[in-house]
């Protein structure tokens, strides 16, 4: 079968022919694999940033994990019936070390992540664990339930930040997971939401269709004069950052009010310079967050079956499995952003 495939801790993708994975063991299941989105994960591993060696012991693998399809075949005590359509969690986990046995299984010391250090859905089938899929909604279609994963992640960022009712929260980054976070924070009751970016007009475009009209592009002056003239002059209760460009973290704290929440949930090839005396002084609460967990999964479900036509703008571009290295190259220049693929 015709599986992405990074071969080798370097720049690129190789579309392969891959062995199809054998029957499901025991708890497992086949999974048809019916779209598959690109992530900016998967970028940054495809041009091989600072941030994406810890994948070079695992290679070669296939990537991809945001994904969703129909369940083909289920192994002895799956519990799910073979045609269930399922969105996958990515994350696998061991069920025996401390943290597990814990029951805190996202602290796995034996973690393993589909498509970044084993095998993944860019590809037709995959087999996992049943313990990782989710049944869809009925009113939640394939390539909705690919934007799960990322949706998820965004919602986590959110309930790490504590957004709440009335709050202002400034978004820094435009593409998937800023639109998500958007979202969630709306979702969460957030008064107003203002979404910073740079020269991002296809990202822009989509954050226009999803409701946001309060937008910065730092392109056209500085990110602090455009926030403050946005609110009235008021700092942001909550930052949420999906950059990867750690300037934009100690930009963004200039507009952050005292007690306020700055979430970081890009992934950084660099470190952070942070003013560590206005930091203190103004008491800012700097947090990370990464992933999510499987109660988030089911809130962000729950979102999408009440408006599943509020969630597709984020959704650019649909290409066939075949074209899949042209949909790597529409995100890494920005020309696209959200691709999804159907195997």
């Amino acid at each position: 079968m015709l599986a992405l495939r990074k071969t080798r801790p370097a720049p690129g993708l190789e579309a392969l022919d891959a062995p199809e994975p054998g029957a499901p063991g025991p708890g497992e299941v086949l999974l048809r694999i019916e779209a598959v989105g690109i992530c900016g994960s998967d970028v940054h591993a495809y041009e091989w940033t600072e941030g994406y060696g810890h994948m070079a012991p695992h290679l070669p693998l296939t990537m991809g994990h945001e994904m969703a399809g129909r369940v083909l075949a289920a192994g002895p005590g799956a519990g799910i019936a073979e045609g269930t359509r399922v969105a996958a969690h990515p994350g696998l986990v061991c069920g025996e070390c401390p943290a597990c046995r814990r029951g805190e299984p996202r602290g796995c010391e034996r973690r393993r992540t589909l498509g970044l250090t084993c095998d993944g859905g860019f590809a037709r089938l995959l087999r996992l664990p049943a313990a990782n899929v989710l049944p869809l909604p009925a009113a939640v279609d394939a390539e909705l339930g690919a934007l799960v994963e990322p949706l998820a992640v965004a919602a986590e960022a959110v309930r790490v930040g504590e957004v709440s009712l009335g709050d202002t929260v400034l978004v820094l980054g435009p593409g998937t997971i800023g639109q998500g976070l958007a979202l969630m924070a709306r979702a969460a009751g957030a008064g107003q939401v203002i979404v910073a970016g740079r020269a991002d007009a296809p990202r822009f475009a989509v954050l226009e269709q999803l409701g946001f009209t309060d937008r910065v592009d730092v392109a056209e002056g500085p990110l602090a004069a455009q926030v403050l003239a946005l609110t009235g002059g008021r700092k942001v209760d909550v930052v949420l950052e999906a950059t990867g460009h750690p300037p934009s973290i100690a930009g963004a704290l200039g507009v952050l009010r005292r007690d306020g929440v700055l979430v970081v949930a890009g992934i950084h090839a660099a470190p952070l310079a942070l003013p560590l005396t206005d930091f203190v002084r103004n008491r800012h609460q700097l947090r990370a967050s990464h992933g999510s967990a499987r109660g988030t999964w089911d809130r962000v479900l729950a979102l999408l079956a009440r408006d599943p036509e509020g969630f597709r703008p984020m959704i650019t571009h649909r290409l066939p499995l075949e074209r899949g290295l042209e949909g790597f190259e529409l995100s890494r220049q920005r020309a696209a952003s959200k691709v999804i693929l159907t195997p």
